[in-house]
C-alpha cells in the first residue's frame, strides 16, 4: 500500500494527475547537471524541480560542508517534497540516486529514475575500483571533517572517462566542493556508527529504474545490480554498454532520456 503523501496531500493516481519531478544532483556538482535531464522532461510536459543541495549553490561553501551529513540533504528535501504537495518522481544521478531512495523510504514517492546510483549502507562494492577509491580517501586524515576539492585526475580517470576530452575540460570547471562526512557516509559505511546511508528497502513502494553504465568506475553495474536487488520486483535494472558513470551528459544520453520518459509510460506515470 502507498504511503499516505506528505502534509496530507493526495495521491497522483487518485485523479490521474501527472506528478511532478524531483531531480537530485550528486556529489561535486549542482542543479546545473541535470540541465539536459531537466529540459528533456519539461518538454515531455513535467513541472521539474532541480533544488541545490545545501552548500551546493556555486558560491563559495562556507567550513561546515566539511561536516554536512546525508541526513542534512535528506531534511532538506524533505521540505522540497512538502512543496510540491504530491508525491513526485525522484531523478537521481550518483549520490542523488542513493539520496532519492533515502528519500522515498522516509515520504512518499511516485517513481525513482536512478542514474549510476551510489548505493546505500549494507551494500558492498563489487571491483576492485571501487574498493581502492575508498581506501584512497582515508590518505587524507580527517577528510570526514573536511570541504574536499574536487580532483581532476580521479574526475577524468573514474566520473568522465566516457566523454570526449574536451567535453571533459567543460564539465570539470564547473565542479565544485563537496563534504567529506557525506563522503565518508556512502564510501566507508561500514565504519558508520550512524548508519547514515541506510534505506528501509521495504519502506520504498514505488516502481524504481536504475540505469547503469557499463563503463562505470564509480558504481559499477555489479554494486548497482547488487542495490536494485533489496527491492525486488519494483526495480528494473537496464545496463548501458559502453557508457560511463555521467550518463546524464555522456553521448547517447538523449537517448537515455527517452528511455526513462519511456518506461514512465510503460508505468502510466505520464
Amino acid at each position: 500500500m502507498r504511503k499516505p503523501a506528505p502534509n496530507g496531500a493526495r495521491n497522483t493516481e487518485d485523479d490521474g494527475a501527472r506528478p511532478p519531478v524531483l531531480m537530485i544532483h550528486g556529489a561535486f556538482c549542482g542543479p546545473w547537471a541535470m540541465d539536459g535531464l531537466k529540459a528533456k522532461f519539461q518538454a515531455a510536459g513535467y513541472a521539474v524541480t532541480v533544488p541545490a543541495l545545501r552548500f551546493h549553490d556555486g558560491a563559495r561553501p562556507p567550513s561546515a560542508l566539511g561536516t554536512t551529513g546525508l541526513a542534512d540533504y535528506i531534511s532538506d528535501l524533505e521540505e522540497e517534497v512538502a512543496a510540491l504537495k504530491v508525491p513526485p518522481i525522484l531523478v537521481g544521478h550518483s549520490m542523488g540516486g542513493l539520496l532519492a531512495q533515502m528519500l522515498a523510504a522516509r515520504t512518499s514517492a511516485s517513481a525513482l529514475i536512478l542514474f549510476a546510483s551510489s548505493p546505500p549502507w549494507g551494500v558492498p562494492p563489487t571491483t576492485i575500483a571501487e574498493i581502492a577509491a575508498a581506501q584512497t580517501m582515508l590518505l587524507q586524515p580527517g577528510f570526514w571533517n573536511q570541504v574536499l576539492e574536487p580532483n581532476r585526475d580521479i574526475a577524468f580517470s573514474q566520473s568522465l572517462n566516457c566523454l570526449p576530452r574536451a567535453e571533459r575540460e567543460a564539465v570539470y570547471e564547473q565542479f565544485g566542493r563537496e563534504s567529506g562526512r557525506a563522503m565518508f557516509e556512502i564510501m566507508h559505511w561500514g565504519m558508520d556508527m550512524n548508519r547514515a546511508s541506510e534505506v528501509d528497502a521495504d519502506a520504498v513502494d514505488c516502481p524504481i529504474l536504475f540505469l547503469t553504465g557499463s563503463e562505470d568506475r564509480v558504481n559499477a553495474p555489479g554494486t548497482v545490480e547488487r542495490v536494485a536487488a533489496r527491492y525486488g520486483k519494483r526495480a528494473t535494472v537496464e545496463e548501458l554498454k559502453g557508457m560511463g558513470h555521467w550518463l546524464i551528459g555522456e553521448p547517447g544520453w538523449e537517448k537515455l532520456a527517452a528511455r526513462a520518459l519511456g518506461w514512465l509510460k510503460d508505468n502510466d506515470l505520464t
